[in-house]
This record gives structure tokens, C-alpha cells and sequence, in this order.
């Protein structure tokens, strides 16, 4: 009886968001960004960019790590967990372009860069590299579709240029999770000097592979709960134990640049700013140090908090570089309008 009851208490949820998401779409695409959104010129990107997209190709990012451990290094004792990364990121890509189109100020010219070509933009390099990528996560997931239709010479032809189509899905993660740091190098005088450095892409792409890392715990965890198999605990303690090394070494190149920079001196006038910057790194350090020690590495509920832990500090310092940096210089103050967030959780 309480199964049934949470059964229809969690659709009854999901029912509600999908209704307010449905009419957030309609207002925003009938009337307009003005009528949807507290964006305006002084604060142009909000919480579509910040979350959607920003946190949105980040936590989509365990399909180039698993392929490449896998694929590229070899580290067999992961295979079970590929296939679950790349359709999880395969879905999650189609939902950051689902996510631009609410963004653009006209989505039905989404489909000019392909066409009109500006090299020397950022946005342009982010923009073909995630279309060539959700091309490449597509490819990778179809031998399991062909597997299943049983279309075995289609499955052989495939399969054997996988490796090649493995290898031009790391480049171009490589490429646009980096690039998508780069976006913020314009901005040295208006991003918080605890946010903006010339190290943005690197930060960006060594935050993408833990994050890859903490989400395919998070999906394991997940998908073995709802159907109900045993959770394939070494891999998980595998992947556990390679997130501290990540965490750690991002890290230590964040607080080695912020003493470099003299950034850390702005820590000394508390603020909502510096207070959200501490508990970014709070959300990130705690899953490390646990992830350090082996008898929490040998408790998958230690583990899959610690996974939860991470992917918040990372979702907060992705949010922190998008918008709690960038307050400040603009001069106003943003708040997500309640269409936003509807559209967001839909």
C-alpha cells in the first residue's frame, strides 16, 4: 500500500512539472524572453545558461571519461558501466540543445553556425563541438539498438570503427568542455577575481571528468534500485577511489592559483559571495577526504553520498561562475523568475 501511494505521489509530481514547464514554454516562446525571464541587459544569462547548459554538458560528461578508461585505456573492469554513461549523456546533450533553444533569443537560427562560420568565436567552436559530439554519442550507443533488432552485419560494420568514433568523441569533449570555461576569459574585469583565471578551461575540463566519475556512481546507484540488480560494487569502489585523485588535483590547482593570484584576500570581507564560494568547496573536499579512506570506500551509502556531495559543489561552482561572479559588475540583482525554474525542473 505505502508503494502504491509513493508510486502515485512521485507521478502526481512529475505531473505538476510538466504542466508548469509546458506553460513556461508556451510564455516564453508566445511573449517572449522579457515576459519569461528576470534577464535583461545587464544580466543577460541566467539560470538557462548557468544550469542548463553549464552544469547541463558537465554532468553529461560520463560518456567521454567511461569510453575513454574503457576504450582507450583499457580498463575492462569498467565495461558494464559504459553503456549506461553513454545513453545517460547521450540523453542529457539532447536536453542541453532542448535547453538553448529556450535560451536564444531566436532558436529557429539555431542551425546558423553550421553555415556561417566564425572561427575566431568561442560560442562557434562550443556550438559545432556539441553538435559533432551528440552525433558521436548516438553512434556509440547504436550498436546496442542493432544488437537488439538483431541486425548483426549493420552491428560488425559499426563496430568495427568504433574506435575511431571513441577517440573523435574525447577530442571533442576535450575541446567544448574546456571551451565552455574560455567562454568567461573575456570577462577579467566583470567575473569575481575568486571565479575568473586564465586557468578557466582546464578547471572546467578536470571538473567534467570527476563529474563524469560522481555521475555514473550516481546513475549505478540508481538504475540498480530500479531494477532491481545488485549494484556491481567494484567498479563502483573503482571509480570512487579515482574521483579522490581528480578532486584532489583539481583542488590543489584551484587553491594554488588563487594564492598566486592573490585572490584569497577577498575571503577576509564575508559576503553572500565569499560565503557560496567556501561552500562550493566544502561540497567538493568532503567527498574526498571520504573518498580517501577505504572503509568508507567499502560503504556504498558512504559512496553514493559522497558521489551526491561532489556533484553539488560542482553544480554550485558552475553557478557560482555564471552568476554569483558576475553580480557584482552588472550592478543588479538576479533571481530566477518562477518560469525559469519551471522550465528548468521540466
Amino acid at each position: 500500500m505505502m508503494t502504491l501511494v509513493r508510486n502515485y505521489f512521485w507521478r502526481g509530481i512529475f505531473v505538476i512539472l510538466m504542466a508548469a514547464g509546458a506553460w513556461s514554454a508556451f510564455v516564453r516562446f508566445y511573449y517572449g524572453l522579457g515576459a519569461s525571464t528576470n534577464l535583461s541587459d545587464q544580466f543577460p544569462w541566467g539560470i538557462w545558461i548557468g544550469f542548463d547548459l553549464l552544469c547541463g554538458v558537465g554532468l553529461a560528461a560520463g560518456g567521454f571519461t567511461l569510453a575513454a578508461i574503457v576504450h582507450i585505456f583499457n580498463l575492462k573492469s569498467f565495461h558494464s558501466v559504459v553503456r549506461p554513461a553513454i545513453l545517460t549523456a547521450f540523453l542529457g546533450y539532447l536536453l542541453v540543445v532542448v535547453a538553448l533553444m529556450f535560451d536564444l533569443g531566436r532558436p529557429y537560427r539555431i542551425w546558423h553556425p553550421m553555415i556561417m562560420w566564425n572561427p575566431r568565436s568561442v560560442m562557434f567552436e562550443v556550438g559545432w563541438c556539441v553538435m559533432l559530439y551528440t552525433t558521436v554519442l548516438f553512434l556509440e550507443f547504436l550498436p546496442a539498438v542493432l544488437e537488439r533488432f538483431k541486425l548483426k552485419r549493420a552491428h560488425a560494420v559499426l563496430k568495427s570503427m568504433m574506435l575511431p568514433i571513441i577517440i573523435a568523441g574525447v577530442i571533442l569533449s576535450t575541446l567544448h568542455q574546456s571551451s565552455l570555461g574560455s567562454l568567461f576569459l573575456i570577462l577579467p574585469t566583470k567575473l569575481h577575481p575568486l571565479w575568473y583565471t586564465p586557468l578557466l578551461p582546464v578547471l572546467f575540463y578536470i571538473s567534467a571528468i570527476a563529474t563524469g566519475l560522481a555521475m555514473t556512481i550516481f546513475e549505478s546507484w540508481h538504475s540498480s534500485k530500479a531494477f532491481g540488480r545488485q549494484l556491481e560494487y567494484p567498479v563502483i569502489c573503482g571509480l570512487s577511489r579515482a574521483l579522490a585523485v581528480v578532486i584532489s588535483f583539481y583542488l590543489a590547482m584551484r587553491f594554488l592559483d588563487l594564492f598566486h593570484r592573490g585572490a584569497l584576500a577577498t575571503l577576509n570581507t564575508p559576503s553572500m559571495t565569499s560565503g557560496l564560494f567556501v561552500l562550493e568547496i566544502v561540497l567538493m573536499a568532503v567527498p574526498m577526504l571520504l573518498f580517501f579512506r577505504e572503509k568508507t570506500r567499502e560503504n556504498p551509502h558512504a559512496v553514493y553520498l559522497g558521489a551526491v556531495l561532489y556533484l553539488l559543489g560542482f553544480v554550485t561552482n558552475r553557478l557560482n561562475v555564471s552568476m554569483t561572479g558576475l553580480e557584482a559588475s552588472s550592478g543588479v540583482k538576479y533571481f530566477p523568475k518562477w518560469t525559469e525554474i519551471a522550465v528548468t525542473l521540466a
